[in-house]
């Protein structure tokens, strides 16, 4: 098959969508498949894949990591019309995602769509606009531009039930992004390199540090366990636009020797981090999937986080982690839970890799090839051999 991918954030930026969108990609490309990315153009980076194509594109002002593509779109259009697609399939919905939508439409090639994001929690990035206005076009967008496609994949249940609670009609698949296997590192080596003390409990956060990723809730969980147990250290590792205000969290709360803001890391780096650690905490409710969780997990980390979103779906509740309240209070009462109790810890350690073990890439690419297939029999396509391998996963 040839197949297009529609995308309003793709590497290098970084943030679950980009991680998703290179999963998915790779995973196609070892089915066989050829696969071109078309996405913003991120300043003067250049490609060393020549199947991406980039739409001329610039930043938001009040959020650096977003890419706009701007107009016209003459010389990318020529560039997609040299190929002829069997499939398009768009992981946005915002410009190069609707983009993908109009020229689905109009080069009549059948269209799927992965549904990320919970787009109406991030409205206060949308300036001096009122929050229910902004959600409520949000979700007027949201409802139109889903049910223009053929099929929409999400990464969990939450999404989906969000998707039907705004009246998307749609067949919806839920299909977790998978991972690869995570680099084994010594941990005694890691936790050298990185300057941390054997005896210290390592609790790790990884993410975009952002007002939607509840960190206060998370940074003052950390300060009252801490109280109770004084080895216990926090790892931060990312970057956003709430950085500056969690540092200034962690001075008032007296954290200051206890945690650690590493800044941006090579994702390519980011597992020595998860080697290095004991717990993983999350206190995000906006995650469709949480695809840190699924790291977390893959690295057999006890991970403790707050429920609500699609983070929390893939953790059962000690079994692989633990689900808390969203305060303090719970989540503090949970992380000393794992961190007083070496069975526990075990236990859980031991549940996380098995649930990561069946949310591999080749699961998660042989279900998103059994979703091109339906739409391509829909639409009268002769699917290829390689569709019509099924699985069980």
């Amino acid at each position: 098959m040839k197949i297009a991918i529609f995308s309003d954030s793709v590497l290098p930026v970084i943030n679950g969508v980009s991680i998703s969108v290179d999963a998915l990609v790779q995973a196609l490309r070892e089915y066989g498949h050829s696969v071109h990315i078309f996405g913003p153009s991120v300043g003067r980076k250049l490609d060393h894949d020549p199947n991406v194509v980039r739409f001329a594109s610039l930043p938001l002002p009040n959020a650096k990591d977003v890419w706009i593509a701007y107009p016209p779109y003459l010389k990318t259009l020529r560039k997609f019309r040299r190929h002829q697609f069997d499939l398009i399939h768009t992981h946005t919905c915002g410009p190069i995602g609707f983009i993908g939508l109009r020229w689905a439409q109009s080069h009549e090639i059948p269209i799927v769509s992965t549904y990320h994001t919970l787009y109406d929690r991030y409205a206060h990035y949308f300036g001096m606009l009122p929050r229910r206005y902004v959600r409520f076009k949000i979700a007027k967008h949201t409802n139109f531009y889903y049910n223009s496609v053929q099929a929409v994949i999400t990464p969990s249940e939450a999404s989906e039930k969000w998707l039907r609670r705004h009246s998307i009609d749609r067949p919806i698949t839920v299909i977790p992004t998978g991972i690869k296997a995570p680099i084994h590192y010594s941990r005694e080596d890691v936790r050298e390199q990185l300057g941390i003390s054997p005896q210290f409990k390592v609790c790790l956060f990884v993410g975009r540090i952002a007002q939607e990723k509840n960190m206060g809730t998370l940074l003052k969980a950390f300060s009252l366990a801490s109280q109770s147990d004084q080895e216990l250290r926090l790892l931060v590792v990312g970057d956003g636009p709430y950085r500056e205000r969690c540092i200034d969290m962690v001075l008032e709360l007296n954290l200051g020797d206890r945690v650690t803001f590493t800044g941006f890391i090579d994702p390519a780096l980011v597992g020595k981090y998860y080697t290095a650690a004991d717990y993983f905490v999350f206190a995000s409710q906006t995650e469709t999937q949480g695809l840190v969780v699924n790291e977390a997990l893959a690295h057999g980390l006890p991970t403790i986080l707050v429920e609500g979103g699609g983070a929390s779906a893939m953790i059962q509740h000690n079994e692989n982690g633990l689900i808390s309240n969203n305060t303090p209070e719970s989540l503090s009462k949970n992380l000393l839970r794992a961190v007083t109790s070496e069975s526990l810890s075990a236990k859980l350690s031991e549940g996380a890799r098995a649930t990561a073990r069946k949310n591999g890439q080749a699961a998660m690419a042989q279900n998103v090839l059994n979703v091109y297939q339906s739409v391509l029999e829909l639409n009268g396509s002769n699917p290829s051999p390689t569709l019509r391998i099924k699985t069980s996963v």
